[in-house]
């Protein structure tokens, strides 16, 4: 009796491999089309962009002219810099993430009205897909008006520091607005309601900002105000960006900064990630 093998027998390992592969090249095909949906949506309305683009360049020019004319010495003594507005630049940029989360959970109540977060969710697009797609627009979306401020600084005086500074800065940057997003998106996901974003963006985003060192050093703060900022990720990007526009140059910066907007970022992706493949429904 002859026993007839099978040439062209797969092995089960390399099935599981190729089923892996296949997936995940699903997922991440995706992600790219729901992603570039968002960044899409963004030019659609160019009087949002315009808006989201020159607010903190406003609030650079306005509120750092308020020490135009303080002496020099009370400067360097407060604020370790005699230009106030280079000190401002890394809080302004770093507090306007804040805004940026607000537009993500907008977004997503505004697919929840459309019928179109319907559509998607009845296909086989998982749901930590289209919130991450959503982290990720809402974090490009933020990117945008940084070289606008970048290059209105440059004409009132500010020094840019080394390429590699720079791109260490928007790094932190672009970290701090996944996290912050994450957290909207967190906050009003269960929602429908067009004024949640607004209501938690008036209780939030203040506290924040005030309480972090985005617009004055902590030196001076009461210590229970000390200690918010010392827990606040604001504080890390401003922090972090300020070392690097002040000193000009990526070799006194403390970087720990960066590592702890990085386990933040990744920590409440993970955690939104999470709670979407449990709580996000359609409606």
């Amino acid at each position: 009796m002859k026993i007839h093998l099978i040439k062209n027998f797969i092995p089960i390992k390399d099935l599981f491999e190729a089923k892996w592969l296949y997936t995940t090249k699903r997922m991440l095909n995706q992600l790219i089309g729901l992603y570039t949906r968002e960044i899409k949506n963004t030019y659609r309305n160019p009087a949002i962009i315009i808006v989201s683009i020159f607010q903190p360049l406003l609030w650079i020019v306005f509120f750092g002219s308020s020490f135009s004319s303080a002496p020099k010495l009370f400067l360097e003594s407060f604020f370790h810099t005699n230009n106030y507005i280079a000190f401002l630049l890394s809080g302004q940029l770093s507090a306007s993430m804040l805004f940026v989360g607000m537009f993500s959970s907008l977004s997503l109540i505004q697919d929840k009205k459309s019928g179109y977060l319907r559509r998607i969710m009845v296909t086989p697009t998982r749901n930590y897909i289209i919130f991450l797609a959503k982290v990720l627009g809402a974090s490009s979306r933020g990117m945008l008006q940084v070289p606008i401020v970048l290059v209105g600084v440059i004409l009132l005086g500010v020094t840019m520091p080394t390429p590699l500074g720079l791109i260490a800065f928007i790094v932190a940057l672009f970290l701090l607005s996944l996290g912050l997003s994450s957290i909207y998106l967190l906050i009003t996901m269960k929602s429908s309601d067009w004024q949640i974003p607004t209501v938690v963006s008036n209780f939030i985003n203040l506290p924040l900002m005030f309480s972090s060192t985005a617009l004055f050093p902590k030196d001076n703060f009461p210590p229970w105000m000390q200690m918010i900022s010392n827990l606040n990720p604001v504080s890390y990007s401003a922090t972090f960006g300020r070392e690097i526009i002040i000193s000009g140059n990526t070799i006194h910066i403390n970087w720990i900064y960066l590592f702890y907007l990085l386990i933040f970022a990744s920590g409440m992706i993970l955690i939104g990630m999470f709670t979407a493949a449990r709580t996000l429904k359609m409606e």
